[in-house]
């Protein structure tokens, strides 16, 4: 278990681990019209901020704000 989310940490090792994240994806989600954790589960957040035009750095904040 790891209690910092970085660029390189997966949505599925996020999941996994921290499931109150899922919740994140999911606002994400409705927004953008795709579920993040069926569509990027393997990829990790870079790619998903990259893919999806996402501010990265919010979406770590976001992340790392629910696990602490």
């Amino acid at each position: 278990m790891f209690t910092q989310v970085t660029p390189d940490s997966t949505v599925l090792e996020l999941v996994e681990y921290h499931p109150e994240t899922e919740a994140v994806f999911n606002r994400y989600g409705q927004r953008l019209g795709v579920c993040l954790c069926c569509e990027a589960l393997f990829c990790t957040l870079r790619e998903v901020a990259v893919r999806y035009e996402l501010n990265l750095d919010e979406l770590l904040s976001r992340l790392n704000s629910v696990i602490e």
